[in-house]
């Protein structure tokens, strides 16, 4: 199965985003992708909050996310949009992934679990529960590559949520994601092949690259991992469409050589001594 994932600058101007989208839709098709995987923050990415605000949309009103599945049932293909920021039904935003079938239909949406309050050492700050609501869920979509685990960016980094997805069923893992470049350079290789491994999964790590015109770097290297842990494809930091073949039957050869499904156990309460 011919998968493709677009690498991406994405910028401050949802219509321009919207259009980089829908050639990648296009590409994809031609290149014979049965679907297509796009980044963290693939509609907008601006940390100017009041800027932002501008533009944010509920979902209904949401011109990317309309575009792609227009995009998506004129060429028949399968997209999940690694998120958008779309204003939520509580009122706050959500950072969201879709997944949209290849008649232009919404299959599954995802809310990001874990938001990204951190300071690094480069002098960085992100504060993401400023403005966004954490999700409440997780979720496992049957798409044309399997059983696809959501999450995005930061969620990396909790592996109790790719056990769980794993343990509902999931062979492919989606990672969407917009890492910045001194975490991703440390961390970014080294995590996504550990959850791979762990689950026995394909990762797709479909990532933001480059100078954004918000002024933020993104690190690229969008990624897809073999259940063995092996690099099957890495974009490095040109922002450009790849594509990469999902094998099913890797996924059961790699589980039934080590059925670490299988040895799972509950974890009992930790006693202190």
């Amino acid at each position: 199965m011919k998968i493709a994932l677009a690498q991406v600058t994405s910028g401050i101007d949802p219509v321009a985003n919207a259009e980089t989208l829908v050639a990648a839709v296009a590409e994809a098709a031609r290149g014979g992708a049965t679907m297509l995987f796009t980044p963290e923050m693939s509609g907008l990415l601006d940390r100017d909050r009041a800027r932002a605000a501008q533009v944010l949309r509920s979902e209904a009103d949401d011109v990317v996310l309309a575009a792609v599945r227009t995009a998506a049932a004129e060429h028949g293909i399968w997209v999940h949009i690694g998120s958008l920021a779309v204003l939520g039904e509580s009122g706050r935003l959500a950072n969201r992934a879709f997944v949209i079938d290849d008649n232009g239909e919404i299959r599954a949406r995802y809310d990001k679990l874990h938001l990204f309050d951190v300071d690094l050492p480069t002098g960085e700050s992100w504060r993401e529960s400023a403005s966004y609501a954490p999700g409440e869920g997780a979720v496992v979509v049957q798409t044309p590559v399997g059983a696809l685990g959501l999450s995005i960016c930061y969620d990396l980094r909790f592996a109790d949520l790719y056990r769980a997805l794993s343990n509902a069923g999931a062979t492919v893992l989606a990672v969407p994601a917009a890492f910045t470049r001194p975490t991703g350079a440390a961390h970014w290789h080294v995590l996504l092949r550990a959850r791979a491994i762990e689950a026995g999964a394909y990762v797709i790590a479909a990532a933001q690259t480059g100078v954004h015109a918000d002024g933020r770097a993104t690190y690229g290297h969008s990624l897809v991992i073999d259940p063995w842990g092996e690099v099957v494809l890495d974009m490095g930091e040109t922002a450009a469409l790849g594509f990469a073949e999902i094998d099913s039957a890797r996924v059961a050869d790699v589980r039934a050589r080590i059925p670490v499904l299988a040895h799972r156990r509950a974890i009992p309460e930790v006693e202190s001594a």
